[in-house]
């Protein structure tokens, strides 16, 4: 096999549509909306795209049922269900598809309208036989296990969450897109309702709704489309379990892994690493990720966080959009990783930006610390 296309593609287009709640919208609506905004951005319209990647909330056949809302006949449909890594996922696909020539233009999409009508929609199998009994209510259960375990082994403080969640909402507060914005003191976050110990109301990411939307093409065409053209220098995925009770190591991710291969597929560290945007359904993920990732060492990620450490001014840009916690999680979240990771590298998020970013890190997670995907973008001037 041929080595990973470095900057030989590239994203185009990226938009947000409705993140928040939006009544009236289906889930369809909200990511043919982001999709147009998307599409324009790069010049483009739904009859150039000939490789859709979607994910839907509610329609497990999703991808045909987005190329009919479309009125597209896609070459390539792929309907992935990794939960929030697909997206990630389906930027490595793209890549390869695009650089083979396969295709020409590439759209990834989502849309759920999970908040308006009052219930998260993630399709998940029932507890197994073996988690059944103990009556988990998942995913939180799960992600609890995980921090328990992080907290014994390493002495990770309930304060060191916290720095997570309120450093969220500090970059919220700079994003109007954001759904929530109003302050979050650390008092307020240790006074928060316990929901599964250890985890409190702000350790859980928000339910909203959204649609989301990124074009991808090959970066010769790229050039001359409307937007600063950012690369995809290096992705990675994998799979470790499905349940949590088939984790490996309930401290160590799958990120640890597509990190790696994703580093050196772009030929850089993680020094290198300009922004990062992580899947923070739950505050434990970031400090995971950052363990994972390579930004500090294994059990570290608390103290790394500590002292406004990933907040802005810190010592590395984190959730630079408000995260999952903060800004928006419309049942997934990974798709707007990449989106936000595109805008910092364009310069386009005003209050937020990152001054000088050249290179991001936008990491999608699936199911319950299952499935890891990592993809390494950056400006032209790394290519």
């Amino acid at each position: 096999m041929s080595p990973f296309p470095r900057g030989r593609t590239a994203i185009v287009g990226a938009a947000t549509f409705g993140t928040g709640m939006s009544p009236g919208y289906s889930p369809s609506d909200l990511a043919a909306i982001a999709s147009s905004r998307a599409l324009a951005e790069a010049g483009l319209s739904p009859k150039d795209v000939d490789g859709l990647f979607f994910v839907h909330s509610v329609d497990t056949l999703g991808g045909m049922s987005f190329a009919q809302y479309l009125g597209i006949n896609p070459k390539v449909t792929n309907n992935n269900r990794l939960g929030g890594s697909a997206f990630q996922a389906m930027v490595e696909d793209a890549a390869w598809l695009l650089d083979v020539g396969a295709i020409d233009v590439a759209l990834i999409a989502y849309g759920s309208n999970q908040a308006t009508i009052g219930r998260a929609q993630s399709k998940t199998a029932p507890p197994n036989v073996y988690e059944g009994p103990y009556r988990p209510t998942n995913p939180i259960t799960s992600y609890a296990m995980a921090t328990a375990r992080h907290m014994h082994q390493f002495g990770t403080t309930k304060e060191q969450l916290g720095e997570v969640a309120v450093a969220a909402r500090q970059w919220a507060r700079l994003n109007p897109e954001a759904y929530m914005r109003d302050p979050l003191t650390m008092d307020d976050y240790l006074a928060a309702r316990m929901i599964n110990d250890p985890l409190g109301r702000f350790d859980c990411c928000l339910v909203t709704d959204g649609g989301a939307a990124i074009v991808m093409t090959r970066a010769d065409r790229a050039r001359d489309l409307p937007k600063t053209p950012v690369h995809v220098l290096g992705a990675a995925n994998t799979t470790t379990h499905r349940d949590i009770m088939a984790m490996p190591d309930l401290t160590v991710t799958g990120a640890a892994q597509t990190g790696a291969r994703a580093y050196a597929r772009a030929g850089l560290t993680a020094a290198d690493v300009d922004v990062v945007e992580v899947y923070d359904a739950f505050t434990i993920n970031t400090i995971l990720f950052l363990e994972d990732l390579g930004f500090c060492p294994k059990g570290e990620g608390g103290g790394f966080v500590a002292d406004g450490g990933i907040a802005p001014g810190g010592r590395l840009p984190v959730n630079t959009n408000g995260g999952g916690l903060s800004c928006t999680h419309p049942g997934m979240y990974g798709l707007f990783t990449l989106i936000e990771a595109t805008r910092q590298l364009r310069g386009e998020c005003g209050e937020r930006q990152v001054a000088g970013a050249e290179v991001a890190l936008a990491h999608g997670n699936g199911a319950v610390l299952s499935s890891q995907a990592t993809v390494i973008l950056g400006a032209p001037a790394t290519v």
